[in-house]
């Protein structure tokens, strides 16, 4: 009797197996599947991170100032385009001149595109009048037609500076040139947001320096570069807010 009880059992065993592993084993494969795609998408959205400021992205608020073309340029021109934006003067004798020879490297690489833009603001626009700042485009060699040299009000530019992206400038007597500054580069998408990457503790870096950094094994403008192109090539699939 316990032989025919063990053989019942066994038959009992291997329908089990039959029917019901195979279903298992499937429903098991599906689930990693799910896990990984997910895994997969929060680790494509977290390379670049709007900016907040109480909670909301933050977007470059309404400007319009004059280029070196005497052209009137305002931040609706470079919707649909992704830009750089700086704050500089033309008469810099430090850190100017090294930032804007960095963004002469992103005007070579990507200023033949219809969808990216330059957007260089002067903090001393009594002094730089539109044809100053054509000759300076001209000394640097410009080519493109995307990267605008601004100048406008003073009040103007400065609240734009130090209230609408949070970078730095202002008159100082004391320092060389007269006139204080960060030598940040900010970056805006197509929608007019600005955006940044994520420092290894996953908080964004906000800003790029435009100078050399001693000591960093890579550089803001390689940095900027990298993300200049997600944004070209990708647009919104990088997210997060």
């Amino acid at each position: 009797m316990k032989n025919k009880s063990y053989i019942g059992l066994g038959i009992i065993i291997l329908v089990f197996g039959y029917w019901f592993l195979p279903k298992i084993f499937n429903r098991i494969n599906t689930n990693q599947t799910i896990d990984s795609n997910r895994t997969m998408s929060i680790d494509q959205s977290s390379k670049l991170s709007f900016i907040k400021l109480n909670g909301s992205a933050r977007k470059v608020p309404d400007f319009i100032f004059i280029n070196q073309d005497s052209l009137y340029v305002g931040n609706e021109d470079f919707l649909g385009k992704v830009y750089v934006a700086e704050f500089f003067f033309t008469s810099c004798p430090s850190i100017c001149i090294e930032m804007n020879q960095n963004m002469k490297i992103l005007d070579n690489e990507f200023g033949n595109r219809e969808d990216f833009g330059i957007a260089s603001f002067t903090i001393d626009p009594i002094t730089d009048t539109p044809k100053r700042l054509k000759e300076y485009s001209e000394r640097l060699e410009i080519k493109s037609k995307n990267w605008h040299f601004l100048t406008g009000k003073v009040d103007n530019i400065y609240e734009l500076s130090n209230s609408g992206f949070n970078i730095f400038a202002g008159v100082n007597p004391a320092v060389a040139g007269g006139f204080e500054h960060q030598g940040f580069f900010a970056l805006i998408d197509k929608n007019g947001f600005i955006r940044s990457r994520r420092d290894i503790n996953g908080n964004p870096i906000v800003y790029y320096l435009g100078i050399t950094s001693v000591g960093s094994d890579i550089q803001g403008i390689d940095m900027i570069k990298e993300d200049i192109k997600k944004l070209l090539e990708n647009g919104l699939e990088f997210l997060v807010i």
